[in-house]
């Protein structure tokens, strides 16, 4: 089975040694670890990659290869705490699930304030207190239409109005290969050229006609090489949701790399608000003001965003309803500012277009940008560009 995994990091453009490989093998055979793959999966990538920015395609390869699988085989396991917990979640009916209501903004924080006063200990299974499972508003593990997820993974249904974790994203590789030019060439639209610098490159045409007008006595003539003049802002959403759609913004990030000199490119998660980062690893850190970019990019940039636009209304049309902290404003007073500045802006949605209409986040981001945003497709692309490029 190793052996095939070794053979599969190799395939996924991973250079692990067999030393590498020898040393993962004597670890195991040592008793570094117990029986858990998240064990594994960090004693490999700390002994199989060397370069901390391969971790985020090692961590590809390695969610392809172990998809479903929840210890080694061949070990004895206990049954894990969190198993149990989890097999505590109530099983809800579709009427079920309907017939839970909405508490709204207000209410939502009113209640939330609440239960971290009054709550004592853990729950699981209930409709009212923080806990694992069942139908309350506030935990994990359950259900309910609107919702705070607290210390734990997502269920899947993408309600939640914030999370209150500390949450990790890594960063895009932008030297994925491109499995097409198709996304390349609907870029290209958006070149424009000039010579720019010094005249380093033979000019052939003038060449021979200065020589021929100089009686055959070679007169050589010399030019500026061509350089695309287009300069590009790429605002990434990284984490949750967005995860599903890894693949195809890599694709679209590398491209982007070769095909634009002036390109710049920040991180944001679900909606714009006051600061954006470059580096996810240090997100928390190193953050840099919006306002400060508007500044220090003219409006001859052109700006493309890039995110599924969904996530509850309320982290577009509410103070302080951002995912993971209280934002001051807005997020859509921040996106009205980012088209003021950047007049030709874009925005890109990965999911399909005829999903759209199921998500009312999707609605309003539409209607802030009018006719602007498009699906990442090889058509969105191209219309996007042309668009850009008015």
């Amino acid at each position: 089975m190793l052996i095939d995994f070794f053979l599969h990091l190799r395939e996924r453009g991973l250079a692990v040694s067999t030393r590498e490989y020898l040393n993962l093998l004597q670890a195991l055979r040592e008793g570094v670890i117990g029986h858990s793959i998240d064990e594994f999966h960090a004693l490999s990538r700390a002994l199989l990659i060397k370069d901390e920015a391969l971790y985020d395609r090692f961590d590809l390869a390695f969610g392809e290869y172990f998809r479903g699988v929840q210890q080694l085989p061949g070990m004895q396991a206990d049954i894990p705490e969190e198993w149990l917990r989890e097999s505590l979640r109530r099983q809800l009916s579709e009427e079920e699930k309907a017939r839970l209501q909405r508490l709204g903004w207000d209410r939502l924080m009113e209640e939330w304030r609440k239960r971290l006063q009054e709550q004592q200990g853990r729950h699981a299974g209930g409709s009212r207190w923080i806990g694992t499972g069942g139908s309350s508003p506030f935990g994990h593990g359950g259900y309910h239409p609107e919702g705070i997820r607290v210390g734990g993974p997502s269920a899947g249904n993408r309600s939640a109005v914030k999370v209150w974790e500390k949450r990790e994203f890594s960063n895009l590789d932008d030297q994925v290969a491109i499995g097409t030019r198709n996304i390349k060439v609907a870029l290209r639209r958006l070149r424009r050229f000039a010579r720019e610098g010094a005249a380093d490159e033979l000019d052939l045409d003038a060449t021979i006609g200065g020589t021929a007008r100089n009686a055959g006595w070679l007169d050589l003539r010399m030019r500026a090489q061509r350089h695309n003049r287009v300069k590009v802002l790429l605002f990434l959403d990284i984490g949750g949701s967005m995860d599903e759609h890894i693949r195809i913004c890599e694709e679209l990030f590398s491209a982007a790399r070769s095909e634009f000199k002036h390109l710049q490119v920040f991180y944001f998660h679900n909606c714009l608000y006051e600061s954006v980062w470059t580096d996810n690893r240090r997100r928390h850190e190193q953050r840099l003001q919006l306002t400060d970019l508007m500044h220090k990019y003219g409006d001859d940039y052109k700006v493309v965003v890039v995110g599924d636009a969904t996530m509850s209304s309320y982290e577009i049309t509410q103070p302080g309803g951002a995912l993971e902290y209280a934002n001051r404003e807005p997020g859509a007073v921040w996106l009205q500012r980012l088209q003021q500045a950047w007049r030709h802006a874009v925005w890109l949605n990965p999911t399909p277009q005829e999903s759209w209409r199921y998500h009312a986040s999707i609605g309003i981001i539409r209607e802030l940008f009018g006719d602007r945003m498009f699906p990442m497709s090889l058509d969105g692309l191209t219309r996007a560009m042309a668009r850009l490029g008015r």
